[in-house]
């Protein structure tokens, strides 16, 4: 017996996605005003500790990322319809909640920005003040108009995602070299490199770690999403890979020196400062540099929006990618208004981060070691949705994966409260640990029960 819905993986004409489409994509992902501010944030522990670990925690999440986008050219489906087989029919629901609010909070954070920069786009020209009422009026603008612009970039689905990527990406690099050269002229490299924040600002290094994965590993959650359009392999693994880690370090590089180069020009260091908006509004760098912020987001929450949009079908699965791309657009835009009434932006984005760094972890490690390990990358596409078939598990529910799952969150809060993990490797990656051990031992003791 089987469900109403038909799961069907990517056909080849759908397969159009080549090797410059998923290297820009994912550069696109990252090349972004989020990725910025991340770089802003760990401004806190200078900028030769905040680039190591750029780097290391970006290559390792960014491996995970590769794996994950293997599993969508190998099947042809969608990331949360992949968990299936290791969340259950109906278990893998749980996981797609988790995506839809991670990408939906994402792409309302770039969207803050982004009327950040239109806010002091408007002002400029109409010679605003800095009155209460023009900063939210103009705010509140902005957010309107992003919003429409992410409308036209997926209104197409795979297909506007693809093409935005790619006149996106173009934009980008050109823009953002004259900012670089811009910032650096404002301020001697030299003097970024020997700054060194006040103590009360530091952040210790498993902080630091923790923050950078739970920004990196929420693509991974995403990768086959798009990876299924590829046919080209190395598309989906190398130049996913290559094209995160350079968005990533590119963005991040740029938000580490310019708040870095900020903190120099006015002889304080504010975590606040780490928005693009604000660094561009005091470096004096001019409504050019807010146009790429705008750019910016916009290229960014295409890919946000589309994992979103993707996650929710698998919740509704009569519902079809066009609308759910409509209806997470739609949400974006309230959460939008969060940090506009009731916080600050930073502790509207630490919490933010805090909130989802705990689930993404151990999820990942249970999808990836059930593909790759219990199932050995074979998944029967036929019991995707079929009743009592080779992933119903209990009812539709994988409890393994969900009592594994659960302690692995557990042990990530536990591991965060020992000084050592949190002044060292972060409680992510050793939650991560724990969770793809456990999981890998228990399933592969129910196997051998049942075989």
């Amino acid at each position: 017996m089987a469900t109403k819905e038909h799961i069907q993986a990517t056909t080849s004409d759908q397969r159009a996605m080549s090797k410059w489409d998923m290297f820009a994509t994912w550069i696109g992902a990252n090349a972004n005003n989020g990725t910025w501010y991340i770089g802003g944030v760990i401004a806190a522990v200078g900028l030769i500790k905040a680039s190591t670990l750029l780097v290391v925690v970006g290559s390792l999440s960014y491996i995970l990322l590769g794996l994950a986008s293997y599993m969508g050219y190998k099947t042809g489906l969608p990331a949360m319809v992949l968990t299936r087989p290791s969340f259950g029919v109906k278990g893998s629901i749980i996981p797609s909640i988790v995506n839809v609010v991670q990408f939906i909070g994402w792409a309302a954070i770039n969207t803050f920005i982004a009327a950040t920069s239109i806010s002091f786009i408007l002002k400029d020209l109409l010679g605003w003040d800095n009155s209460s009422f023009h900063n939210q009026f103009s705010i509140i603008i902005g957010i309107v108009v992003m919003s429409i612009l992410h409308l036209i970039s997926i209104s197409l689905g795979e297909k506007s995602v693809k093409w935005i990527e790619r006149f996106g990406i173009i934009l980008v690099i050109i823009l953002v070299t004259w900012e670089s050269i811009v910032v650096l002229k404002t301020v001697p490299f030299h003097d970024i490199v020997k700054y060194q924040p006040a103590a009360k600002f530091q952040l210790p290094s498993g902080k630091i770690v923790d923050i950078l994965a739970a920004f990196n590993l929420a693509w991974v959650t995403a990768a086959a999403d798009f990876s299924r359009f590829t046919k080209d392999k190395h598309a989906a693994t190398t130049a996913s890979f290559l094209g995160a880690n350079i968005g990533l370090f590119w963005f991040a590089f740029i938000g580490l020196i310019a708040t870095i180069a900020t903190a120099i020009t006015i002889n304080k260091f504010d975590p606040n400062n780490a928005d693009p908006s604000t660094i561009a509004a005091k470096l004096g760098l001019g409504i050019l540099a807010m146009l790429v912020i705008v750019i910016t987001s916009t290229t960014a929450n295409a890919v946000n929006l589309m994992a979103a949009g993707s996650a929710l079908t698998n919740i509704f699965h009569r519902l079809k990618l066009t609308p759910a791309l409509w209806i997470v657009t739609l949400v974006a835009t309230v959460m939008t208004f969060i940090p506009v009434y009731i916080a600050s932006f930073l502790t509207t984005f630490e919490t933010f981060l805090d909130g989802i760094g705990m689930f993404l972890g151990p999820e990942i490690a249970i999808f990836l070691v059930d593909f790759f390990f219990i199932k050995r990358k074979d998944y029967e596409v036929s019991q995707f949705s079929k009743v009592n078939g080779s992933y119903w598990y209990t009812k539709g529910v994988n409890l393994i994966a969900i009592a594994t799952w659960a302690i692995g969150v557990i042990s990530y809060l536990g591991l965060n409260k020992l000084d050592f993990i949190v002044n060292t490797v972060g409680a992510t990656f050793p939650a991560m640990l724990i969770t793809a051990i456990l999981y890998y031992v228990v399933a592969n003791m129910k196997n051998k029960q049942i075989n």
